[in-house]
C-alpha cells in the first residue's frame, strides 16, 4: 500500500509539473473561479459552452457527479450536432429529474429562504456513523453549503429539479464510465439501473462504500477509474494525459478489482 501511495503522490507531483496542468492554472483563475448562477439548463449549457471557447477546447472529457453529472450529459445532447464532448464520467448520477419528486415546485425555489434551502440539501446527507473519511467529507460538503448564498443554492436546487430528460440517442456515441456506490446515497436503485439502460455499453466502476461524495473520501480510487477511463484515449489527439505519467501496475490493480465487483454484481 505504501508503495502504491508513493506512485500515487509521484503522479500527482508530475501533473503539476506538466505544462498542460500550468497553462489551465494561468488561463482559469480557480481561486477566483465561481460557479454561475443560471435557472434554465438550457442557459447553463450555452454558457458552459462559452468558457469552452474561451479555453479555446474544441472537444472535451467531462467528469460530473449527481447534478454535476446530469448538467454534462444534457451539454453533450446540447451540443450533439456539434460536438464538444469526446467522453463522460459519470458518479453517482442520474439522467431524469423527476426521480426527486420536486418538479411541481422547481419554479418557486427562488422564493424559498436560504436556511429553509440548505436544510432541503441536508436532508440527502448520510445519518448514522460512518467512517472517518465519509465523515470529513461530509464536514466539507456542509461547509461549502454553508458559503452559498440565496440565489446560489436557489438555482441549482432549480436545475436539479426542473422537469427534464436525457435523450440517449443524442449522445449514443459519447464513451462512458458509470461510477457508483453499494452503500447508502441520495439515488435510489431505481435510478442507477435506469442509468445502466440509459448507457448499456458503459463501463461500470462499483465502490463498495464512498456514500453522497465518493470522489472525496475515496478520491484515490475514483481517480484510478479516471485513469482508467481516460487509458482508451492514450495516442489519440484527445488524449488527456501523457501516458508515460500513468503507472501500468496502479491501472492493472484497479481493473482488477473492478472486474471483481462487476462478477459480484452479476452474482447477485
Amino acid at each position: 500500500m505504501d508503495a502504491l501511495a508513493n506512485t500515487r503522490n509521484q503522479t500527482m507531483e508530475e501533473i503539476k509539473d506538466s505544462p498542460d496542468y500550468n497553462w489551465f492554472r494561468s488561463t482559469v483563475p480557480l481561486k477566483r473561479l465561481q460557479y454561475p448562477v443560471y435557472w434554465d439548463l438550457m442557459e447553463f449549457c450555452d454558457g458552459f459552452r462559452k468558457l469552452l471557447d474561451h479555453l479555446q477546447l474544441d472537444k472535451v472529457h467531462l467528469f460530473g457527479a449527481s447534478l454535476g453529472g446530469f448538467l454534462a450529459q444534457k451539454f453533450a445532447e446540447f451540443s450533439c450536432k456539434s460536438p464538444r464532448v469526446h467522453s463522460l464520467i459519470l458518479c453517482n448520477s442520474f439522467s431524469d429529474t423527476s426521480i426527486f419528486n420536486q418538479t411541481w415546485t422547481a419554479n418557486s425555489f427562488w422564493l424559498i429562504p436560504a436556511f429553509m434551502l440548505k436544510k432541503i440539501v441536508l436532508g440527502n446527507f448520510a445519518k448514522g456513523p460512518v467512517d472517518p473519511e465519509m465523515a470529513g467529507a461530509i464536514d466539507f460538503m456542509v461547509d461549502r453549503l454553508e458559503s452559498l448564498n440565496q440565489r446560489e443554492l436557489a438555482s441549482r436546487l432549480t436545475l436539479n429539479c426542473q422537469n427534464s430528460y436525457v435523450e440517449p440517442h443524442k449522445i449514443k456515441d459519447v464513451a462512458v464510465t458509470l461510477i457508483d456506490v453499494f452503500d447508502q446515497s441520495a439515488l435510489s436503485l431505481e435510478a442507477k439501473e435506469e442509468m445502466y439502460k440509459l448507457f448499456p455499453n458503459a463501463k461500470r466502476a462499483h465502490l463498495k462504500t464512498g456514500g453522497n461524495f465518493p470522489y472525496l473520501c475515496r478520491s484515490a480510487d475514483v481517480n484510478l477509474y479516471i485513469q482508467i477511463h481516460l487509458r482508451q484515449f492514450h495516442g489519440t489527439r484527445y488524449a488527456a494525459i501523457d501516458p508515460a505519467m500513468v503507472s501500468a501496475e496502479e491501472l492493472e490493480v484497479q481493473e482488477c478489482h473492478l472486474k471483481t465487483c462487476q462478477e459480484s454484481e452479476e452474482e447477485q
